[in-house]
C-alpha cells in the first residue's frame, strides 16, 4: 500500500468488476481501512455502476481500479472521464489493466500507449507506467472467460494519473495590466508641425510663392526624343534581326512590313501583265493556267505541280 501514498484522513475509493476475486477485495479493503483512520474512508464502487453513483465532484484522494490481484478490469472513455471528475484536485489515479503488446484492429484490448492516451485525454496529467508483467494462468483464463477474448500477447500494465490542481470548469480573472505603454515614437515638436504644416488659407497667401512647373523644364526636356534611342539594347542585334517580346519601339512592325514586302516580290511576275484576267486572256506556258481570275496584288499560292508542269 505504500507505493499508492495512502495516509490517514484521506478518501479512496476501490474499483471492482465481476473478475475481482471476493477475499482478495475484503482483504485490500481492510488494509486500506487501516490505513485511513477514523478520519479517512474507503468506499467500494462497482465499475459498472459507477457512471449512476451519486458521487460529487472531487470526493477522492485516490481511486484504485484493477488492483485487487487476479483481476483483469477494462477502462472505458467513459469511466475514465468518471473517475477523473470524481478525483480531487492533485489526486491521484491507479488502475491495472491487460494490454496488448502488439496493435490490433478492432480489439477491445488497448495497447499500453493508447491506455495513457486515454487518461490523458479524460483530464489527467503525469500519466506514465509504473510496472508491466505477463499474466498469470488464472488471469488468462479470466480475460477467456470474462472478456470473451482470447490472445496469447497479453500484458498487465500498472498506470497511474494525477488530477491538475484546479477542478474541472474552474475560473480565474487574468491580472491586465491597465498602464498605457509608451508607443516607443519620439514626441513631435509641436513648433516644427507647424512649420511644415500648409492650409488652404495659405494658398491665397500673397506673400507664399508657388513654382511653376514647366519652369522646371530644360529646353532638351521638350524634344521629342529619336525612335531609335528607345530601343533596348538588345533589340534587333545580331546577324539576324528580331524584335524582344512584348516589342514597344517599333521594330516588330518594322520588321512584318519588311516580311509582307517580300512575299509580294517572291511571286511570279507577269510577262504580258494580262494574267490576272483569267485563262482566256493567259499565255500556253504562264504559270497561272487553269487558276481562277484574281485582283492585281493579290497574293496567289502556286502548287509545285503546277510550277513543274509551268
Amino acid at each position: 500500500m505504500a507505493d499508492f501514498g495512502i495516509s490517514a484522513g484521506q478518501f479512496v475509493a476501490v474499483v471492482w468488476d465481476q473478475s475481482s476475486p471476493t477475499e482478495a477485495l475484503k482483504d485490500l479493503v481492510d488494509k486500506l481501512q487501516a490505513l485511513t483512520g477514523d478520519e479517512g474512508r474507503v468506499s467500494v464502487e462497482n465499475i459498472n455502476q459507477l457512471l449512476q453513483s451519486a458521487h460529487k465532484e472531487s470526493s477522492f484522494d485516490i481511486i484504485l481500479s484493477g488492483i485487487i490481484p487476479g483481476s483483469t478490469t477494462l477502462h472505458s472513455a467513459e469511466i475514465l472521464a468518471e473517475m477523473a471528475r470524481i478525483l480531487r484536485p492533485s489526486g491521484c489515479l491507479f488502475l491495472n489493466e491487460p494490454v496488448e503488446t502488439a496493435v490490433v484492429n478492432n480489439s477491445k484490448v488497448k495497447t499500453a500507449s493508447k491506455l495513457c492516451s486515454a487518461l490523458t485525454l479524460s483530464g489527467l496529467v503525469e500519466v506514465k507506467e509504473l510496472q508491466r508483467k505477463f499474466l498469470s494462468p488464472e488471469e488468462i483464463q479470466s480475460v477467456r472467460e470474462h472478456l470473451g477474448y482470447h490472445s496469447d500477447s497479453l500484458l498487465s500494465v500498472q498506470i497511474t494519473g494525477k488530477k491538475p490542481n484546479f477542478e474541472v470548469g474552474s475560473s480565474s480573472q487574468l491580472k491586465l495590466s491597465t498602464t498605457k505603454k509608451s508607443s516607443g515614437k519620439p514626441a513631435v515638436d509641436p513648433a516644427a508641425a507647424k512649420l511644415w504644416t500648409l492650409s488652404a488659407n495659405d494658398m491665397e497667401d500673397e506673400s507664399v510663392d508657388l513654382i511653376d512647373s514647366d519652369e522646371l523644364l530644360d529646353p532638351e526636356d521638350m524634344k521629342k526624343p529619336d525612335p531609335a534611342s528607345l530601343r533596348a539594347a538588345s533589340c534587333g542585334e545580331g546577324k539576324k534581326r528580331k524584335a524582344c517580346k512584348n516589342c514597344t519601339c517599333g521594330l516588330a512592325e518594322e520588321l512584318e512590313k519588311e516580311k509582307l514586302r517580300d512575299q509580294i516580290s517572291s511571286q511570279p511576275k507577269s510577262a504580258c501583265g494580262n494574267c490576272y484576267l483569267g485563262d482566256a486572256f493567259r499565255c500556253a506556258s504562264c504559270p497561272y493556267l487553269g487558276m481562277p481570275a484574281f485582283r492585281p496584288g493579290e497574293k496567289v499560292l502556286l502548287s509545285d505541280s503546277s510550277l513543274n508542269d509551268a
